[in-house]
């Protein structure tokens, strides 16, 4: 397929994609919300399609697979506008999850693209002169917190599996759209002016999202990066090699060890010797289903599962969405998942950890069984349990803070491959380091930063060369061996609980996929009730406080995505939260 070509059909495409842009806002200046489970669109389809967090992402996507490209060679494309069009999200910089189904094969595989912490960094990083945790956003803002990027690599070893189109062609787009400029969104208008001096702290990003009297941009304002349009013409001719090494690598090198006030580990070393890992996917039975998702270093596939595991003993269905004491169930397992995921999940390649006995059914059924009562669990009564190991080792409590930003986006091809992808550079504008026109992750704030508890080691904490803990949860659910729903959330730590709650409704209740992205929220981490302000959930606080929950009525800004695979056809929706869309033919 020309790239001249394939540019000018995009460019075609885009004129009619941006006037629809949907006008809402942020995470942090409280955006529209989902007020039924009716807001979203549902998008039907009978060939290809493809739900991302942005128009203008989802269109180039839909385009590729049109040409006849494969689902990965529309996810490098739908990657590399998102890191343009949503740069505070993802990008080159940071990290990804790929759970893909092979369609030729029948098979499904998980590639972690995770970043990896320095080779020079120590259990330490993260503490201050005298031993104590550093402030979060002291740790976040300069080098310290950024890990060896891994998304880069993880497309090209997808493209090399799974891709059908040219690798230089699917980066044409984003560098086109780049060199000519967007329109900023109303989304990252409104997110670089909450971010105020923070963003300002370094002067290449400052230049880059503010105009030249210190005012953040504006929602219209045309945005070019022609550093951007250089970085993926020069990672297209020579692949993640281009990346990985020579002056790219050099120079994200400098910007994070020079990065004033907080520079940080990373080395050319790192870069040169990062590896993508392929990982078995972590499937859970659920109602003659199969829920795949990521195994560690992700918590979001064992957290799902387990949560999913303890409700497969009541009756959700017939309690209903808007029952309260459906949700303190949902609440108290997803509760019980967290204190396991706290002390047992970690980077498997550097701790060993029991997902077999987390996620085994007479487990489960222990702790389901303490949810038999008719009111919240106490808080002394929730914590982790004691799963069968395949060796005995003890860990102590992680408390890590895991803030939402990130994105997440689906695809189904002409030949039925599935991808799910959640991808990210961590908290909102990462590292706030800005070099080749993208973003550094701050990834590295999702290890703990107390190495130990009560002198245990907390199995996520800081080592050389070992990937955070991640809540990202990119999920692909079978039947009889088949793809039937794709779906993921941005969202932080909150992402267990979107995606949890999105299955519930499609399993359970009976949802369509634009339902159970719209649905307004209700989850539970740590023991409060966390409720979506605005929605038909706010009608739960009272019966909820009745329960013996602590409430907390606030935004939340889940991002997700899902297609659902019929035998008559596809059928996509996008979070009505955002700006995504989903998109085909």
């Amino acid at each position: 397929m020309p790239m001249r070509r394939f540019a000018c059909t995009l460019a075609a495409l885009l004129i009619t994609v941006l006037p629809a842009l949907p006008q809402q806002a942020s995470d942090a200046a409280a955006p529209e919300r989902a007020t039924s489970t009716t807001e979203a669109r549902l998008v039907t389809a009978k060939s290809y399609m493809v739900a991302a967090a942005n128009p203008v992402a989802a269109a180039a996507g839909a385009q590729i697979l049109k040409e006849g490209g494969s689902a990965i060679d529309a996810a490098v494309a739908v990657q590399t506008i998102l890191g343009l069009v949503e740069p505070q999200s993802s990008g080159l910089g940071g990290g990804a999850f790929l759970v893909y189904y092979d369609a030729a094969k029948g098979q499904l595989t998980t590639l972690d693209g995770r970043e990896t912490a320095p080779l020079r960094a120590t259990p330490g990083l993260f503490l201050d002169d005298k031993g104590q945790p550093m402030g979060f956003f002291d740790a976040v803002v300069g080098g310290r917190s950024v890990g060896t990027p891994g998304t880069v690599m993880l497309l090209q070893e997808a493209h090399k599996r799974y891709g059908r189109l040219d690798w230089k062609t699917l980066f044409e787009p984003a560098a086109a759209l780049a060199d000519a400029g967007l329109a900023v969104s109303p989304r990252l208008a409104a997110l670089i002016a909450a971010e105020g001096d923070k963003l300002k702290t370094y002067e290449k990003t400052k230049a880059y999202f503010f105009d030249a009297s210190g005012a953040a941009l504006k929602a219209g304002a045309i945005l070019k990066n022609p550093d951007y349009a250089r970085t993926l013409r020069a990672i297209g001719n020579g692949g993640a090699q281009s990346f990985y090494s020579g002056p790219i690598a050099e120079a994200i090198v400098d910007t994070v060890r020079m990065a004033a006030g907080n520079p940080g580990v990373l080395t050319l070393d790192d870069l040169a010797t990062y590896r993508v890992r392929e990982r078995p996917p972590v499937c859970m039975p659920y109602r003659a289903l199969q829920v795949c998702g990521m195994g560690p270093p992700s918590s979001g596939a064992v957290s799902i599962g387990q949560t999913l595991g303890m409700l497969e003993n009541f009756d959700i269905k017939g309690l209903g969405w808007d029952n309260a004491q459906a949700w303190r169930i949902i609440g108290d397992a997803q509760r019980l998942a967290f204190a396991d995921r706290g002390r047992y999940l970690a980077d498997t390649d550097y701790v060993p950890s029991p997902v077999k006995g987390l996620l085994d059914k007479d487990y489960l059924g222990k702790r389901a069984a303490l949810l038999d009562g008719d009111k919240a669990l106490a808080k002394d009564t929730v914590k982790a349990g004691e799963p069968e190991w395949d060796h005995a080792l003890l860990f102590g409590r992680d408390q890590s803070l895991e803030l939402p930003s990130t994105s997440h986006f689906v695809i189904v091809d002409k030949d039925g491959n599935v991808v799910s992808m959640t991808t990210t550079i961590e908290n909102g504008f990462g590292s706030r380091l800005m070099t080749n026109g993208f973003l550094l992750n701050n990834e590295l704030t999702d290890f703990s930063f107390e190495t130990h508890d009560n002198g245990v080691p907390i199995a996520n904490r800081v080592e050389p060369g070992k990937r955070p803990r991640s809540s990202m949860a990119p999920t692909i659910v079978m039947k009889n061996g088949k793809p039937l729903l794709a779906i993921g959330s941005p969202g932080g730590s909150q992402i267990i609980g979107y995606v949890t709650q999105a299955l519930v409704g499609y399993i359970d209740w009976g949802m369509d996929v634009a339902q159970i992205v719209a649905m307004p929220h209700l989850l539970n981490r740590f023991g409060t009730f966390e409720i979506e302000a605005g929605t038909d959930a706010e009608k739960l606080t009272e019966p909820l406080k009745a329960l013996g929950y602590e409430i907390k009525v606030g935004e939340m800004n889940s991002g997700l995505q899902a297609i659902e695979i019929t035998t008559d056809g596809l059928k996509g929706s996008a979070d009505p939260r955002r700006e995504g869309v989903a998109i085909g033919e």
